[in-house]
């Protein structure tokens, strides 16, 4: 099962904010807190709040619906940091004109799953491929026949001057 949180309309850069998250995707819960706990940027005390919802989301829910999960085998599957809406902002300048610049507005999504015993997501998505099953390779007409296709490849000679 997958637990999730979001925090929306967050006042910061969602570049600044994607360097926070590429740091704890992919590891252990326990891990990501730690990390946030000793990261120097801004936004890791908001992502840290976020990581810990997305982990009581996990404990409610799995209360709810009598769910078993260990939390030692939760992860964070998926963290991402997406555009929202743009403030436009004037400046003085000198000579009475005006410089526009933008404050950027972020929306911080958390996906956590659980891990299986021997490391594989317990959680699947609709639409992925499992590891045993792997799709053969498409050939094209020009491997199959040994030779290329009629007017393709051939290059005109351009006559020097």
């Amino acid at each position: 099962m997958e637990y999730r949180a979001q925090a929306r309309f967050m006042r910061v850069s969602p570049q600044k904010a994607r360097l926070v998250l590429d740091l704890i995707k992919g590891r252990k819960v326990e891990d990501a807190l730690n990390t946030l706990a000793f990261t120097k940027k801004r936004v890791a005390a908001t992502v840290e709040k976020l990581l810990r919802s997305a982990l009581e989301n996990a404990n409610y829910l799995s209360a709810e619906k009598g769910v078993d999960i260990d939390v030692d085998r939760l992860y964070v599957r998926h963290a991402v940091a997406n555009d929202g809406p743009r403030m436009k902002r004037i400046r003085p300048a000198p000579m009475g004109r005006a410089y526009r610049y933008v404050r950027r507005i972020a929306h911080i999504e958390i996906v956590l799953a659980e891990r299986g015993r021997n490391g594989e997501a317990v959680a699947t998505v609709v639409g992925e491929e499992t590891a045993g099953v792997q799709a053969a390779p498409a050939k094209s007409k020009a491997q199959g026949k040994g030779k290329a296709p009629a007017g393709k490849g051939k290059k005109k000679a351009v006559a020097a001057r």
